[in-house]
């Protein structure tokens, strides 16, 4: 009767172990199954954080389950990132990041706490925004004018960006590295605003800035952006020549770009699938045409191992730059 009664339960039994064995498949594929953090490592209202958010809302749709931005600023984007790469690599905690968090830190620091190729699981390159240079209108016209300038009176031209070893500030110390030597001196501010504020008050002749954030005050000709360092002229801007255009370089490129990644050891199936996610997201024309008007240019064609390799690159490129500028590691 034991018997009997034992093999009445065994096909109950197996199709139980069968169930279990199955349910941490069938919850990974449920991805996601709570809400989503996305942490911005900048203030809120500004365009990483805008940028930020309209990914997290477009993405949200697209995988059927909330993203929760944070903003965890401080430090020039290196708290939140850090906290980023602690975080529990369940894929429940991403990080907007940027150039100056995946590419400069570890140029910047002599002791960096994080590594931004071995500590994330890298998933997409979703956009940049160019760098610009613009002048006061008492100026040269067109940037070979400035830089012969600079060269024929060395330290008359002063130019401005948001503080010593931003992005934007390393941006104009390589072009004065690859124009041959331009010596234009560099007024560091506490942000982009200041900056702007003195060069329309003709206090410095020039800064560097985003495209986005100067083409108001192009359009109204109360400065003149010379060139942006993009690959091509944006729409935004079509009478703007690149870089290379205007100087005959090759390849400057000089993009503050924006990178979506997860805690290192994030489940592979998990990162394909915000990856697969994030390009469909990224296609999206409404949503390009939304970063468009701030002078962000979308990028649907990133993979994990292209996000990675493009941290790498831009590492190597930007290092002699911080060394030719005298940029001294924390």
């Amino acid at each position: 009767m034991i018997s009997f009664l034992r093999s009445l339960r065994l096909p109950g039994l197996l199709a139980f172990l069968v169930a279990l064995a199955l349910a941490p498949a069938s919850a990974q594929d449920a991805y996601p199954a709570r809400a989503i953090r996305l942490i911005v490592p900048f203030p809120a209202g500004g365009p990483t954080d805008v940028f930020a958010r309209h990914y997290a809302e477009a993405l949200a749709t697209k995988l059927g389950g909330a993203v929760v931005v944070e903003n965890k600023a401080g430090a020039a984007g290196a708290i939140g990132t850090l906290e980023a790469s602690r975080a529990s690599p369940d894929g429940y905690t991403l990080l907007f990041g940027t150039a100056s968090t995946h590419a400069l830190y570890p140029l910047m620091k002599a002791a960096p706490q994080y590594d931004p190729v071995k500590d994330f699981a890298h998933i997409a390159i979703v956009g940049a925004a160019p760098a610009a240079f613009a002048v006061h209108p008492a100026m040269p016209a067109d940037l070979a004018a400035l830089i012969a300038l600079a060269k024929s009176k060395p330290g008359d031209v002063k130019y401005g960006s948001p503080g010593t070893g931003t992005f934007l500030h390393l941006a104009a110390e390589r072009l004065k590295l690859e124009s041959g030597g331009a010596d234009m001196v560099h007024v560091s501010y506490r942000g982009s605003a200041p900056a702007m504020n003195d060069l329309l008050g003709g206090h410095i002749g020039m800064v560097s800035d985003t495209l986005g954030t100067s083409l108001s005050h192009h359009k109204e000709g109360r400065i003149k952006i010379l060139a942006v360092a993009a690959r091509s002229r944006s729409p935004l801007a079509p009478d703007v020549p690149t870089v290379d255009e205007a100087i005959g370089s090759k390849g400057f490129v000089a993009e503050l770009w924006n990178i979506v990644c997860a805690p290192a050891g994030t489940p592979a199936s998990v990162v394909d699938a915000i990856s697969k996610a994030t390009t469909v997201v990224m296609a999206d024309p409404a949503l390009r045409q939304k970063l468009q008007v701030v002078g962000i240019e979308a990028n649907q064609d990133s993979t994990p191992a292209l996000a990675r390799d493009y941290v790498i690159a831009e590492q190597a490129r930007w290092r002699p730059v911080v060394a030719a500028a005298g940029v001294k590691p924390e």
